[in-house]
């Protein structure tokens, strides 16, 4: 296990760290890895909980392992990817500070999306909640409403959803709308990214999913690998053996895996644009061309505020 990284786990808005429990399971007892994950101040019942709280909470238990000498790998969901993002900061080989013998090698995103430094989670969609849940201005809270059974957890058996859905907690707004300025696009220095789709996502669309994935790539992401699993948002309770298989041949490959992905069937794929496919160009094409173009008017836009300040 010493030469495994440690995985840490930060989970999405509303979500307890119990949720990571299949996957994590089965990565310490049969592949003898080190997992950790953390609790969201923000859904611990206070509406005053801020993006900084949850970041400073994700950055302590990065700490904590690198000071051990350990190197991390972080995994996130939804939500805690923009954590993930901007906790990684200076932590990563490529970080502004010294580096450290240990450091954050490598990024996992499930479900979750590529972070632009100084946006808050809900600034680039203008600070509209989608139809799935409400702001409360009154209590504070983010509000589903839409069955959590239905929105996150379709594709399990209808018992175990009801338990999920049961464990979920109150999510602040202030840390979905606030916080920008401590957003940051750590995908941009971690030497690999892995980032897991989820073809039946009822949360967070998977065109938007590929969009996101050709944003990262047109702004020169170093390493983005990306898969796709045939689950709702929330494979690690649906598909826990597949993903695992994906984290592991990511990690032994260095953030690459693709003949191991093969392997697994019709579950887990890695999206191409084949030419002699015709359907291909529209599923996968399309959105990474969009993306591209995002990515592309955001280092244009990031270039034209650097020639300004001069």
């Amino acid at each position: 296990m010493s030469n495994k990284p440690t995985l840490l786990f930060i989970p999405g808005a509303w979500h307890l760290p119990t949720c990571y429990n299949k996957i994590i399971t089965i990565l310490e007892k049969q592949h003898d890895f080190e997992c950790d994950s953390i609790t969201l101040p923000s859904t611990t019942g206070s509406a005053e909980a801020t993006f900084k709280d949850d970041l400073d909470t994700a950055r302590d238990a990065i700490t904590k392992h690198i000071s051990r000498g350990r190197d991390v790998v972080v995994v996130a969901h939804s939500y805690g990817g923009m954590l993930a993002n901007s906790a990684i900061k200076d932590f990563t080989s490529s970080g502004t500070s010294p580096e450290p013998k240990a450091h954050v090698t490598g990024l996992i995103l499930i479900a979750s999306g590529f972070t632009l430094t100084g946006l808050s989670f809900m600034d680039p969609l203008f600070h509209r909640p989608p139809p799935t849940w409400h702001a409360n201005r009154n209590s504070g809270f983010a509000e589903l409403v839409v069955p959590p059974s239905s929105l996150f957890y379709h594709d399990i058996p209808n018992s175990e959803a009801q338990y999920h859905s049961s464990q979920l907690r109150p999510q602040s707004l202030k840390a979905l709308f606030e916080g920008g300025e401590y957003a940051y696009s750590g995908w941009r220095d971690v030497a690999w990214c892995l980032y897991i789709g989820t073809l039946q996502d009822r949360g967070l669309p998977v065109f938007l999913q590929r969009m996101q994935i050709g944003m990262a790539r047109a702004m020169g992401a170093k390493s983005v690998w990306h898969v796709e699993v045939n689950s709702s948002h929330s494979p690690f309770l649906s598909r826990p053996e597949e993903v695992v298989g994906v984290i592991c041949a990511a990690i032994e490959g260095g953030g690459t895996g693709d003949a191991e992905v093969l392997k697994m069937g019709r579950e887990v794929w890695a999206p191409r644009v084949r030419l002699g496919s015709p359907g291909s160009w529209f599923q996968y094409g399309v959105p990474l061309a969009f993306g591209m173009v995002i990515g592309k008017a955001v280092l244009i836009f990031e270039w034209c505020k650097k020639v300004w300040a001069r």
